[in-house]
């Protein structure tokens, strides 16, 4: 059996690809197939990987992007370092670049993190990986990817919080390390959708009710009926397409879906965590970072959350983490409750 820790995180879900992979066209088939068969062979590699000097200088980011020139080798060749300030004229490379730069901006402004390790790790990313390969991955010490297929989907570095989203895998790796299955892992991927948000909307200078709370929007190309791969506003309404099928996602535990595929449902369940996050945040108002997100890092942080956590355990230490900050039966308190007796999860 795969260790549940020891396997890459991808973006895409196995189960929107192995629908690809069985009703697509013959290219499309095949598309899906190469990419669910790299993701399999990909593990994370957790520090076995030659990292690149970081930076000593708090605040200061330190990014290395390499090309995989469309083959599956990591990291590639370096196409543009810190410090490179002009544009590349390469869409991914570029992108890649300033992805990384937003993330530790967000990371570092809001919480005082430096890096993902917040020891100065660097911050490195491969593009152009494989041939039409259809997803991204955090692999234990860099980001990957890939280019899309053209048809179903762009390419993977066109969305900010697709890179955000996989960076936060990272952080969660130095912190409480979740494991990746379950109920944890559902926590894992809706904490890296729930920053992943959050840097897109930094970036934006959005306030709650401007922000779209979509993951992924602009990676489907116009052939697909969706508006991105999740909705933490709406779970299960971000896609409904013939070919890909319709948004899996529960938005309440009513709802909660009991199988063994996609590491215990990791990419289907965290639609409830998410939904209870985009409640908190609206209804505090302004802007997520002031409070719900700096909540949300508090309790990633907070020792007593354990690798296997369920959804109750971290509602629990957010609660908790509330009151120490702004009192029992305060207004964010309230509010923070509320949000997760609103999907189901049972706090006191």
């Amino acid at each position: 059996m795969t260790d549940i820790q020891h396997v890459s995180r991808p973006f895409v879900p196995p189960y929107l690809l192995e629908r690809i992979a069985s009703g697509g066209s013959q290219r499309l088939r095949e598309c899906a197939r190469h990419t669910l068969l790299a993701d399999r062979q990909f593990r994370a590699r957790e520090g076995a990987a030659h990292l690149p000097q970081g930076s000593s200088a708090r605040g200061q980011v330190v990014r290395y992007i390499y090309s995989a020139g469309q083959r599956q080798e990591l990291p590639g060749r370096l196409v543009r370092r810190e410090g490179d300030e002009a544009e590349s004229g390469d869409a991914a490379i570029d992108e890649a670049y300033h992805g990384l730069g937003a993330t530790y901006r967000y990371f570092w402004e809001k919480h005082q993190r430096h890096s993902i390790d917040d020891r100065g790790m660097a911050l490195q990313a491969t593009v152009h990986f494989g041939r039409d390969y259809e997803n991204a991955f955090w692999d234990g010490t860099q980001m990957v990817f890939g280019d899309g297929d053209g048809e179903l989907f762009n390419r993977f570095t066109i969305a900010l919080d697709i890179i955000a989203h996989e960076l936060t895998h990272g952080v969660i790796q130095h912190e409480a390390d979740l494991v990746y299955a379950h109920q944890a892992g559902a926590l894992n991927e809706s904490l890296s959708d729930v920053f992943g948000s959050l840097v897109k909307q930094y970036r934006l200078g959005q306030r709650v009710e401007e922000a779209d709370w979509l993951i992924g929007a602009g990676l489907f190309t116009e052939r697909v009926a969706g508006r991105a791969l999740r909705s933490m506003a709406d779970p299960g309404s971000a896609y409904d397409d013939p070919l890909l099928g319709r948004d899996p996602q529960p938005g309440h535990m009513r709802d909660f879906v009991e199988t063994e595929d996609d590491n215990g449902g990791v990419h289907i369940n965290s639609g409830i965590p998410n939904r209870a996050f985009h409640r908190l945040a609206m209804a505090l108002g302004g802007h997520a970072w002031d409070v719900a997100g700096p909540l949300w890092y508090a309790t990633l942080l907070d020792e007593r959350l354990g690798r296997e956590s369920d959804f109750t355990a971290f509602a629990e230490l957010t609660l908790d983490n509330a009151g120490q900050r702004y009192g029992q039966g305060s207004r964010e308190w309230t509010a923070t409750r509320d949000a997760w007796r609103d999907v189901g999860v049972a706090v006191r």
